[in-house]
């Protein structure tokens, strides 16, 4: 008895499973016809995230090979390597590149037969500024190691800290946002985001000599605008106090809508800056201070009070 009860069931659970291939069936309409959210309904090449990964690390090891690298290496040999390793991440950048120019050919009705040449010498280009880039962010670096109190060396910071490998992407990202390669720019973005927990919009026009302490919850939005020896604790958001949006309600996209924080800025843990106001030079935010109206330079902002020139 107790065999025919387990075959009845065995049985019961055969006519039960889903017929895969109606499945895979269905699944072809929603992607083709009835959910189809392919990009102008037709492209189906994306960039690789696990590529960009790649390419990343590569970026990394080739900016400061003796910390991102896991190789060992001398002046004989740094140089091969960091020759080699550019080398090795040129040819996957440049499709990662073509991929996300789909998406902008794709918009404004560029030839898309000129995107491998395009994607070639935008590759080349960004290349070309990757010393201009680590000097920015060696700037960072002494920025967070003066800044930092518990911070033993350069090599601490460049290897520890969460501020620094956020900032590192963003460099990259917004080299290839202002190569007009948008999409790329916003998937080193979201890689950054994961990694660390700090969101930078590629947009985000930074300074040098910028310090992102501790940094988990730093929100700092697309067209905010950062000066020089800037300083922001974790949970700062550097946001939009509005989303304004056309006769049909469709929001306006590319505004000036995030704060201008001007040089030598404080903001301290928790501190919400909304809106396109200025934060003037020299100033301190205090922590969890709600702002939504421009400070004169030499401000100090606190919960209770504000005080020019205090």
């Amino acid at each position: 008895m107790e065999i025919q009860i387990q075959e009845q069931h065995l049985a019961h659970q055969q006519d039960a499973a889903p017929d895969l291939t109606s499945v895979v069936a269905q699944l072809r309409h929603s992607r083709e016809i009835t959910h189809k959210v392919r990009h102008l309904g037709r492209i189906r090449e994306l960039p690789s995230k696990a590529a960009l990964l790649d390419i990343l690390q590569g970026l990394a090891a080739a900016l400061f090979p003796t910390h991102y690298s896991n190789v060992q290496l001398n002046d004989d040999s740094i140089d091969y390597f960091v020759g080699h390793t550019l080398n090795s991440i040129k040819p996957i950048l440049i499709e990662q590149v073509r991929r996300a120019l789909l998406f902008v050919a794709g918009e404004t009705g560029g030839d898309e037969q000129t995107l491998p040449q395009q994607a070639e010498y935008i590759t080349q280009q960004f290349l070309s500024q990757l010393p201009e880039i680590r000097g920015l962010l060696v700037s960072d670096l002494h920025a967070a190691f003066q800044g930092d109190p518990a911070a033993s060396s350069i090599s601490e910071v460049l290897l520890c800290y969460p501020g620094t490998i956020a900032i590192l992407h963003h460099r990259l990202a917004h080299a290839l946002l202002r190569l007009g390669v948008p999409f790329l720019a916003r998937m080193i973005a979201d890689i950054a985001h994961s990694r660390t927990g700090i969101d930078i919009h590629p947009g985000a026009q930074i300074g040098d000599s910028f310090f992102i302490d501790h940094g988990t919850g730093v929100v700092i939005g697309e067209t905010a605008i950062i000066g020089n020896h800037v300083r922001l604790y974790q949970a700062v958001t550097l946001g939009a106090k509005r989303f304004p949006s056309d006769e049909q309600g469709v929001l306006l996209k590319g505004n000036a809508r995030h704060p201008i924080v001007e040089d030598d800025v404080v903001i301290y843990a928790g501190a919400t800056i909304l809106g396109r106001i200025t934060i003037g030079k020299g100033s301190t935010i205090g922590g969890n201070v709600w702002l939504t109206q421009s400070v004169p330079p030499g401000s100090n902002v606190s919960q209770a009070h504000m005080r020019s020139g205090d």
